[in-house]
C-alpha cells in the first residue's frame, strides 16, 4: 500500500489510538482523519479492532493535509477470561498469520454478538436487525453495536450506560469470545514487522492481569511498548507502568482511544512524546506512516 516517507512529525499532538466505523467507531476513516486535522493533530494512528480495512481511505483523505497517519490495528487477545488489547503499529497488512488470526477473531466476535443478542431479546425488545442497523457495511458486529441498538431503542441513554449495565459481564447476558493469549498476539504483530504495544493496561487496576512474571513473559514474546497515558489508567497505574517501561526499555505512548460519538474520549486528550514516536518508526518494518 503506498505511503509517504517516514519523516519526523511537525509540532503538534501525536494521538496513537483511534477507531473508525471499520470496527466500533462512529466515523468513517475519512471522517476520522478530517476530525484529526480539525483537532490539530500532527500524527494520528488508525487502530481498528482486528482490521486494517480503513487504512487506504484514511491515507487518501490525509493527502495534502499535513497530517501523518500511522497505520495500525488493535488486536484482541485474552488472558484469564479478560480481554487484553494489543496495539500493533506499522504491521505488514498482508502478513498471512496475522491476517488469519484477525479474521478468526472477527468471526468469534460476530458469533458472540449473535449469542448475546439472543439472550438480551428474552428480556428486551431487541433483535439482530436492530443491531445491524447500527453497523457500517463491512464492519464486524460487536458489543458497541449492540450498545448503539440499545440506545436507539431507548433502553439506555448512551454506550457507557449500556456497558455499565446490560452489556456488563455481570449483567447476565455477557458471553466471552475466543482470542489468542497476549504473548501469541504480540509475537504475531512482531513477526509481521509491527510494534506491539499493550493498550490501557491499568484499566482493570494497576496490577490485576499483569502481576509477577507476566510482564517479563510479554517482553520475552516481543512486547515493545505500553500505553501509559490513557484516561482508563488511574494515576497509580501510570506510575507503575512508567517504572516498568524504564525497567524493560519499552516505548511509552499516550492516546485518546477515540471512538467518535461512541465514547466521551476526545482526540488529543493524551498524546505521545515525539521521541517515543520516533522509536516506533525505528522499530516498525512492516509498513510506513503516510505523510499527508
Amino acid at each position: 500500500m503506498p505511503a509517504g516517507p517516514a519523516e519526523r512529525p511537525a509540532e503538534g499532538l501525536i494521538d496513537l489510538h483511534t477507531h473508525s466505523t471499520v470496527s466500533d467507531g462512529t466515523q468513517s476513516p475519512r471522517e476520522l482523519v478530517r476530525a484529526g486535522v480539525e483537532a490539530g493533530l500532527a500524527v494520528m494512528a488508525i487502530t481498528d479492532h482486528d482490521s486494517t480495512a480503513g487504512w487506504a481511505e484514511a491515507f487518501d483523505t490525509a493527502r495534502g493535509t499535513g497530517l501523518t497517519v500511522l497505520p495500525g490495528m488493535e488486536l484482541s487477545t485474552q488472558l484469564d477470561y479478560a480481554s487484553v488489547h494489543v496495539l500493533g503499529y506499522l504491521i505488514d497488512p498482508e502478513n498471512p498469520a496475522l491476517l488469519a488470526e484477525a479474521e478468526h477473531t472477527r468471526e468469534e466476535r460476530l458469533h458472540r454478538a449473535e449469542s448475546m443478542v439472543a439472550r438480551i431479546a428474552k428480556d428486551y425488545d431487541l433483535n439482530w436487525d436492530d443491531v445491524l442497523a447500527q453497523t457500517a457495511p463491512g464492519a464486524t458486529v460487536g458489543r458497541p453495536h449492540i450498545a448503539d441498538a440499545l440506545v436507539a431503542k431507548g433502553f439506555v441513554p448512551d454506550r457507557s450506560a449500556a456497558f455499565g449495565s446490560i452489556l456488563h459481564w455481570r449483567g447476565g447476558y455477557y458471553r466471552p469470545h475466543r482470542a489468542p493469549e497476549p504473548t501469541v498476539g504480540i509475537r504475531l504483530i512482531a513477526e509481521a514487522g509491527g510494534v506491539p504495544v499493550i493498550a490501557h493496561p491499568g484499566a482493570r487496576g494497576p496490577e490485576q492481569l499483569f502481576a509477577g512474571d507476566r510482564v517479563r513473559a510479554l517482553v520475552d514474546a516481543g512486547l515493545m511498548g505500553v500505553e501509559v497515558n490513557h484516561r482508563d489508567n488511574p494515576p497509580e497505574a501510570r506510575e507503575l507502568w512508567t517504572r516498568r517501561a524504564a525497567e524493560y526499555d519499552l516505548v511509552i505512548t499516550g492516546s485518546s482511544d477515540y471512538h467518535g460519538a461512541g465514547k466521551p474520549n476526545v482526540l488529543g486528550e493524551n498524546s505521545t512524546a515525539p521521541e517515543q514516536y520516533a522509536r516506533i518508526i525505528e522499530l516498525g518494518t512492516g509498513s510506513e506512516p503516510f505523510v499527508g
